[in-house]
């Protein structure tokens, strides 16, 4: 496998990557639909098409997820727990084998900074780990229902599984959903995002490889509308995990209620990051800057809400301007402080936001602007940017921008805080920075949110559960939590005597 320096040069001189797959991954190996039509994708660093890859349609994920079905019920299924963690285990290994390319194809799809490339699939090798060693201890339970009766639980499976993939970040939820599934027993078929299908096909080609039998991962590429939905509607699907945006979330529970299909949803946020005036001033600004501009801010859980006390907002906004002004725009594979976002078209949603923002007369501190690399002159940039002194009912603190925009609210004290963390109609994190822990702890009590961040933003792994509350969603993600999202629980009681 080429190192990561061989891969960036073969783009450079090239344009594209050899390795990178064509067709659907459907019942073991690489397949190509008759109709032969085919997409292209986007490097968001250049503005240019750097690949193409198949556009399905509903008679390929049809087939994909009758694939799935009949190896479901005669292999997978009944595999030994402990035959499923080492395929596993397996894959966690070959993940890391595949790191250069992955994490180059993945910065070429989504426009995301190498080296945040390289950590999404470390991350994703140690979510197959992790689930590697849940497959033998999905232990059931009994009931005490006295000398005559024996009572207990079983956990099964709960079958075939469709996975909608999101382009922020696609390896890393393609591996929180795929592997505790396949540790609970379940078959996959999964839909990456248009923007970003490579390396949810690579993902799959490594699970054969490391032992998985044809037909329990399969992936199919496509538009929502021509594979997405005949999939979230199929029949055959007994479990959907979507991420993506409140309103299409709201078409696939739609979907999955007409067969009444089991569904874990995490539709975005509005974090708020609250800051308090007896914080560590510089674990606040370090934390507060990582939390916005990370992956230009392309992130559910980004902490896009600055929500701090008074007594000290002038000088900490300052500061934070100065260095937010000091970060580097350029394009993934030259490990820029921020890239670019996703798309042309979501480029504009986000100078949207600015734009009517400034027209309100909002005080825009550094920022606001559509930009390039400054190398090339190309590619889909917005400047790093901070609005200040906004009030809680304005679009900017109540609408998810999902960009490189820090919207900054000013608080009284710590009850002021609170009120407006919980102003908003997300509820998927937040972040809490102050040095009085029976304070943070109250705080994160009370913070409508499904995870809580203390004095630092992101803290946490694949062991620790993730989702929303309000319209971020319901359902939970990694940990043991999202083991059992992919099973359903049978009870059985007997009498003996």
């Amino acid at each position: 496998m080429s190192g990561a320096s061989e891969l960036i040069a073969e783009y450079q001189a090239t344009g594209t990557l050899k390795a990178l797959p064509l067709g659907h991954f459907i019942d073991g190996s690489f397949t190509q639909p008759s109709h032969n039509r085919t997409m292209e994708s986007f490097d968001p660093g250049r503005g240019e098409a750097f690949a193409r890859f198949t556009a399905g349609t509903a008679e390929d994920v049809d087939q994909a997820v009758k694939s799935s079905k009949v190896a479901f019920e005669t292999v997978w299924r009944d595999m030994a727990p402990v035959e499923r963690s080492r395929i596993l285990l397996q894959a966690s290994k070959l993940i890391l084998e595949n790191l250069d390319l992955l994490a180059v194809a993945e910065t070429l799809d989504s426009g995301k900074a190498l080296q945040e490339a390289q950590g999404d699939v470390r991350g994703a090798a140690r979510t197959f780990e992790y689930y590697a060693g849940a497959c033998d201890k999905l232990q059931g339970d009994s009931f005490p229902l006295g000398p005559n009766y024996v009572g207990y639980a079983i956990h099964e499976p709960v079958g075939v599984t469709a996975h909608i993939i999101p382009w922020n970040f696609p390896i890393s939820t393609a591996a929180r959903g795929f592997a505790p599934a396949l540790a609970a027993g379940c078959t996959v078929v999964a839909k990456p995002a248009e923007q970003t299908p490579f390396t949810a096909l690579l993902l799959a080609k490594i699970l054969h490889d490391a032992g998985l039998p044809a037909g329990v991962c399969n992936v199919v590429t496509g538009t929502g509308a021509e594979t997405g939905a005949p999939l979230t509607s199929h029949p055959d699907v007994d479990h959907i995990t979507f991420t993506g945006s409140v309103q299409t979330g709201k078409a696939v529970m739609k979907a999955a209620a007409d067969e009444i299909t089991r569904v874990v949803l995490e539709l975005g946020g509005k974090s708020p990051v609250v800051v308090l005036g007896d914080c560590d001033r510089e674990q606040a600004l370090s934390g507060v800057l990582g939390a916005i501009y990370e992956n230009a801010g392309q992130i559910c859980s980004a902490g896009s809400r600055l929500v701090i006390e008074k007594n000290i907002h002038a000088d900490f906004v300052a500061e934070l301007v100065k260095r937010t002004k000091s970060l580097t725009l350029g394009h993934g594979l030259g490990n820029p402080d921020v890239g670019p976002v996703n798309s042309a078209g979501h480029l504009a949603k986000v100078a949207g936001f600015v734009d009517r923002a400034r027209a309100r007369g909002a005080d825009i501190v550094t920022g606001g602007a559509v930009a390039a690399d400054p190398k090339t002159g190309k590619g889909w940039f917005y400047e790093p940017t901070i609005v200040d002194s906004v009030s809680a009912s304005d679009e900017l603190a109540q609408e998810e921008i999902f960009g490189p925009v820090l919207t900054v609210q000013v608080a009284d004290d710590a009850d002021h805080a609170l009120a407006l963390a919980n102003d908003c109609q997300y509820g998927l994190v937040a972040g809490i920075y102050t040095s009085n822990f029976a304070k943070a702890h109250q705080l994160a009590r009370k913070i409508d949110a499904g995870q809580i961040y203390i004095n630092e933003y992101f803290a946490g792994g694949i062991e620790v559960p993730f989702g929303g509350n309000k319209k971020s969603g319901f359902g939970r993600e990694k940990g043991l939590e999202g083991l059992k999202s992919y099973c359903k629980t049978k009870s059985i009681a007997a009498r003996i005597g």
